[in-house]
C-alpha cells in the first residue's frame, strides 16, 4: 500500500492556499519583515485581503541564515527610536502570538579594545540614555562579573578596556518567530504563498497595478517588497534603481555544549560576535564579504579570521568544533541604515537595506511597513527612512556606530 505524500507543513500552522487573481496588497518576500507586515496590516489596519508571496519556502531566507541577536543600542535618534519600538514589541510578543519562540533577554556586552573603542562606546551609552535606551558603561572587572570566560588579561593583542551593556536586549528562536507571526496572519485571512516567484510588475502607466509570478499573474491595489538581498533586483524589475549592495554574511555553530556562555558578546576590534543558543551551540559570526553577489555562502579566510578572535576572546572554546555554516545575502545602503517608505512608482512601496541588523527590527519594521502601506504615508518611525534622504543629504550614518552592525 503506497502511503500518502506528507504535506509541506504542519495543517496546524498556516493554510497553503493558492493565489488568487487579486489582493488589496501583495507583499514580496515571506521572512521576518514580510509576515510581520502582514500581520500588522491585520491586526493594526484591519487589511487582511493580503497575499505574502515568496519564491522559496517561508522564512527560508535571512531569517533562516541570521543570527538571532536583538537589540536597540544604537547611536542615532532615528535607529535608536526604531530599534527600541521594536525591542519593546519583542517583550509583549509571545503573549500576543501565544507562541513561545524563546526571547531570552540575556543582555549584549560590546567590548572595547583602544581607546576609540572607549571614547565611542561613553558616547553610545550616553546617547542611549537619552533616548531612554538601558545603557550601561562597564569598566574591565564589570565586564568579567557580566561574562566570566572573556579573557581580560591585560596580556592579549587586544586587551579589554570595558564595554558597553544593554541588559534587556538578548536572543530569539528564528523560525519559531516566523511560524508564530505567520500562524497568526493566516488566521487573520492573509494567504501565505509559497513557491511563488516574482518575476516582474504589471503597470498602468506609472502606477503598479499588480505582479507576474511562476504561478501567474496577481493583481494588487498596492505590492510592498520586503525581499532582503533581492530587493535591487525586484526595483530593477518595477522600472527604478535602490542605492543597496548586496553582500554574503555569514555565520556559523558549534556542536552541542553545557551552559557557559550567559550573555552576547560583540567586538568590532578583532570582529566577533558570540552567543549560546538554547540547544547548546556556540552561535559565531563576523563581518560581511567584501564582495558584492547572491550566493547564500561565504569565504573561508572570513571564517578563519572570526575563529581565531573567538579563541582570543574567549580561550575556553579553543578545543570547541565548527559543526555547521551558512550565508544570508545583505542588502547595504550607503549610510548603513535602512529605507522603509515610498518609491518613485505609485503603489509600490520598499522595506530594504537592514544590512545586518534586519532580524532585530522584524516588528518594528512590519509595524512601520504596514502603517505606510495602509496609509500612504510613512510612519514617524520610519519617516526618516525614506528613498529621498539620498538626495536631499539627511543621511543616517550607523557605519560602525553600534559596533558590529549587528
Amino acid at each position: 500500500m503506497t502511503a500518502a505524500p506528507l504535506p509541506e507543513h504542519p495543517d496546524w500552522l498556516w493554510r497553503t492556499p493558492e493565489p488568487r487573481s487579486s489582493y488589496d496588497v501583495v507583499i514580496v518576500g515571506a521572512g521576518g519583515h514580510g509576515l510581520a507586515t502582514a500581520y500588522y496590516l491585520a491586526k493594526n489596519h484591519g487589511i487582511t485581503n493580503v497575499a505574502v508571496l515568496e519564491k522559496g519556502w517561508l522564512a527560508g531566507g535571512n531569517m533562516a541564515r541570521n543570527t538571532t541577536i536583538i537589540r536597540s543600542n544604537y547611536l542615532w535618534d532615528e535607529s535608536a527610536a526604531i530599534y527600541e519600538h521594536a525591542l519593546k514589541l519583542w517583550e509583549r510578543l509571545p503573549e500576543e502570538l501565544d507562541y513561545d519562540f524563546l526571547f531570552s533577554q540575556r543582555g549584549v556586552l560590546n567590548l572595547a579594545h583602544t581607546l576609540q573603542d572607549v571614547r565611542e562606546g561613553v558616547r553610545r551609552v550616553n546617547a542611549n540614555r537619552l533616548n531612554g535606551v538601558d545603557a550601561e558603561w562597564l569598566e574591565t572587572d564589570e565586564v568579567a562579573k557580566v561574562c566570566p570566560i572573556v579573557n581580560v588579561s591585560p596580556h592579549t593583542r587586544y586587551p579589554v578596556l570595558g564595554g558597553t551593556y544593554q541588559p534587556r536586549a538578548g536572543i530569539a528562536k528564528h523560525d519559531h518567530v516566523a511560524w508564530a507571526l505567520a500562524r497568526r496572519a493566516d488566521e487573520m485571512g492573509v494567504d501565505l504563498i509559497q513557491g511563488c516567484e516574482v518575476t516582474g510588475f504589471v503597470k498602468d502607466g506609472d502606477r503598479v497595478v499588480g505582479v507576474e509570478t511562476s504561478r501567474g499573474r496577481v493583481l494588487a491595489g498596492r505590492v510592498g517588497l520586503a525581499a532582503a538581498g533581492h530587493s535591487s533586483v525586484l526595483a530593477e524589475l518595477a522600472g527604478f534603481r535602490l542605492p543597496v549592495q548586496s553582500h554574503p554574511l555569514q555565520a556559523l555553530v558549534s556542536e552541542l555544549h553545557q551552559p557557559v556562555h550567559p550573555t552576547v558578546v560583540m567586538s568590532n576590534h578583532v570582529h566577533v560576535y558570540v552567543s549560546q543558543a538554547h540547544k547548546g551551540e556556540l552561535v559565531m559570526g563576523a563581518g560581511v564579504d567584501t564582495y558584492n553577489g547572491y550566493g547564500q555562502r561565504g569565504s573561508f579566510h572570513v571564517i578563519e579570521h572570526q575563529m581565531a578572535a573567538a579563541v582570543e576572546l574567549f580561550p575556553v572554546f579553543a578545543r570547541a568544533h565548527v559543526l555547521r555554516t551558512w550565508g544570508g545575502i545583505v542588502d547595504v545602503t550607503p549610510d548603513a541604515s535602512p529605507v522603509v517608505g515610498t518609491t518613485p512608482v505609485e503603489n509600490l512601496f520598499v522595506n530594504c537595506g537592514w544590512g545586518t541588523g534586519g532580524f532585530k527590527a522584524t516588528p518594528a519594521a512590519g509595524w512601520a511597513f504596514a502603517h505606510t502601506i495602509a496609509t500612504g504615508e510613512p510612519h514617524a518611525l520610519n519617516k526618516p527612512f525614506a528613498l529621498e534622504r539620498f538626495t536631499t543629504g539627511a543621511l543616517i550614518d550607523e557605519h560602525g556606530a553600534a559596533a558590529v552592525a549587528h
